[in-house]
């Protein structure tokens, strides 16, 4: 397994050791998530997940929520830009689909880091000092994370409570009673529109996933809401090019990337959109201009010796989400509805934004791959750029995953300093602006799959990315 961090890969290790399926090791790697990188994601935010069985047939949860019911009006933070938090409904959803173990136990590693001092880490420590005001603006002003230093031992009570009653009652232990009330409470206390029944009637949504031919190999998406569709669109147009020259593959796919954007608002239409064209010109850069920069989230990914293997995703939106906090549970709300822009994904009551999460599989000769990244719209670029060298440059998937990155975000080509095909992508016309090697922005993949029968595991030396086997 691999995952964000490597007390997320630990507690993953744990509860597979003690028997556990991929589904409990994913909700406890998840959890734990929840209590180290709350600025990425947590308990008031979403989950998307893909599950391929071992005799191949693949399932997407979607854990997202919908704008409430009454909404009034949207934001980009505060209450007004708080969707129906969805991660706890789908990890309920995924253990009755493929749980072996009682969710208390699952949840345990994750209670247990929350309740007896997690060391803070120094990345956590930078994102309090940068929302600080925003944080205290939204009620967290007493949260044990504003007054910690690096390294400092930090006791996270309310948080172990909420985890442990999620795991001793199930779902109804977030969306009704007293986490329901104090979610509902501090939203509208903020601004927003939130209230018991938007949480009470929350479903998780399950569905087949989205698959597209890829060089005689067959990658798979989450459908709508998930903006993964645009990395089905890029692949199916890379793939359709043919054999092309090596040094013309990282600008096709920046060219590709760019066109399928324009698409963004329309992902509703899921896999028709597979049908619309996207033009490259392998000489030279259209400057159609990336899409927007947010750097958040965290991935999952895991496999077993049974053939099972599942790529996911966690996340708040922006850094804290909206920074409402919840001080009765321990944790911040999502920001999702800031995900809703020009029709036909304009915002609505009841109605889901578009997501960035984008969590993908690829079905290979030798075994499923589960892949995933954090970088919200430069998911689709960063895995893109992963399955070409693997598939086109017939890379192995450390040396695919360790290799030196582009993205291309708000009309600049940023470029990690080591990348060797710098020199030609600006000759093609690109506006190629340097940014450091591991900068955030070239994502942090998380491997897992099945490779000649065996189980296999590979993290990102980027952020704080750990792999681990059992």
């Amino acid at each position: 397994m691999a995952a964000a961090d490597p007390f997320a890969a630990a507690a993953a290790q744990e509860i597979l050791a003690a028997g556990g399926s991929v589904a409990d090791a994913l909700v406890a790697a998840q959890a734990v998530l929840a209590v180290v990188a709350p600025n990425a994601c947590g308990l008031g935010g979403d989950m998307l997940c893909l599950v391929r069985e071992p005799g191949g047939r693949t399932r997407a949860f979607n854990g997202t929520g919908a704008a409430p019911r009454h909404l009034k009006s949207i934001s980009d933070d505060g209450g007004a830009s708080v969707t129906v938090p969805g991660m706890v409904s789908a990890w309920c959803s995924l253990l009755d689909a493929y749980g072996r173990m009682p969710l208390y136990q699952v949840l345990e590693p994750a209670v247990r880091l929350a309740r007896l001092k997690m060391p803070m880490p120094p990345s956590l420590v930078h994102a309090v000092q940068q929302h600080r005001a925003r944080l205290e603006r939204n009620g967290a002003a007493q949260w044990e994370l504003l007054s910690a230093a690096a390294g400092d031992l930090v006791v996270q009570e309310e948080l172990a409570m909420t985890l442990d009653r999620i795991g001793k009652e199930g779902r109804h232990a977030f969306y009704s009673g007293v986490c329901a009330n104090a979610i509902v409470r501090a939203v509208q206390a903020h601004g927003g529109d939130l209230d018991l029944e938007d949480l009470a009637s929350h479903q998780t949504v399950v569905a087949d996933p989205i698959s597209v031919g890829f060089r005689g190999m067959r990658l798979l998406v989450q459908p709508p809401i998930s903006q993964g569709v645009l990395l089905a669109m890029s692949a199916k147009a890379l793939s359709a090019l043919g054999d092309i020259p090596l040094d013309r593959i990282d600008h096709a796919g920046i060219e590709l990337t760019e066109a399928s954007f324009a698409f963004r608002d329309r992902i509703a239409e899921g896999e028709s959109l597979l049908d619309m064209p996207l033009t490259v010109d392998l000489d030279k850069a259209a400057n159609r201009g990336g899409p927007r920069a947010y750097l958040h989230t965290a991935g999952v990914s895991v496999a077993d010796r049974h053939g099972y293997c599942i790529s996911s995703l966690v996340s708040v939106f922006d850094d804290f989400g909206s920074g409402v906090f919840v001080p009765e549970c321990g944790f911040t709300l999502n920001n999702r509805a800031g995900g809703f822009t020009a029709a036909p994904n304009d915002a609505a009551p009841g109605k889901r934004p578009v997501h960035t999460l984008a969590p993908a599989i690829l079905e290979t000769p030798r075994g499923p791959l589960a892949l995933s990244t954090p970088g919200a719209d430069g998911q689709v670029q960063t895995l893109l750029q992963v399955i070409s060298a693997l598939v086109m440059e017939k890379m192995d998937l450390a040396k695919a995953i360790d290799r030196p990155r582009w993205r291309s975000e708000n009309g600049r080509l940023l470029i990690e300093k080591s990348h060797g095909r710098r020199e030609i992508l600006a000759s093609l016309g690109h506006a190629v602006t340097e940014m450091p090697d591991g900068d955030m922005r070239a994502g942090a993949v998380t491997a897992a799959g099945i490779i000649d029968g065996a189980p296999v595991a590979c993290a990102d030396w980027r952020r704080t990315t750990w792999a681990g086997v059992v």
